[in-house]
């Protein structure tokens, strides 16, 4: 019986992440580049554990409100730490089509993009083999991209192959474009 319990209360959770995002995807999505079905999101795992945090944070909120104050508090603090990790997935996202991109990020205004307007790249290797690739562009802004985010390598082709259209440079001619070493576009200081 606690075996059925917990397969219905996980289908629940993966239920509940799926039908935010599907809601929140009509609800605030609804430019060009968004339906064109290319896009670089947060790793699902982001919003799943959001979502777990947050059910387990309100459970030992409820529970630590009659047993005590220690499971209370950390209730609140794994609640919070869900509600971060969900916001995030939600929050964050490029999508692009053949001319622009728009990014979208938690507590700021989309932009979007020309891709001529990237003029740079710089790498961060972070513990873990992560790689974070961090896009400089033409208004002093930055676009960061970690390698373990969905659909984050065909984002950047399609940016290396729109930017050299864009900016009238032969592909071939480009040096600097080595995709195995995950290097797309000059290096800042190149620049």
């Amino acid at each position: 019986m606690t075996f059925i319990l917990v397969i219905l209360i996980a289908a629940a959770v993966f239920g509940l992440c799926f039908a935010v995002d599907k809601a929140f995807a009509k609800l605030f999505r609804s430019k060009a580049q968004h339906r064109s079905g290319k896009a670089v999101r947060a790793n699902k795992r982001y919003g799943m554990f959001g979502v777990i945090l947050s059910v387990l944070g309100i459970m030992a909120i409820c529970v630590g409100i009659s047993d005590g104050s220690v499971l209370l508090w950390g209730g609140v603090i794994v609640l919070l730490m869900g509600v971060c990790l969900a916001v995030y997935y939600l929050s964050f996202g490029v999508f692009y089509d053949g001319e622009t991109f728009l990014l979208s990020r938690f507590g700021k205004k989309e932009v979007t993009y020309r891709f001529d307007q990237i003029k740079g790249q710089k790498l961060y290797l972070v513990q873990g083999g992560n790689i974070i690739i961090e896009l400089h562009m033409a208004d002093g802004g930055t676009v960061s991209l970690q390698s373990t985010m969905d659909g984050v390598y065909p984002f950047l082709d399609t940016a290396f192959a729109a930017w050299c259209l864009q900016t009238g440079r032969d592909p071939q001619s480009c040096d600097f474009h080595d995709p195995s070493q995950s290097l797309w576009f000059p290096t800042v200081e190149d620049v």
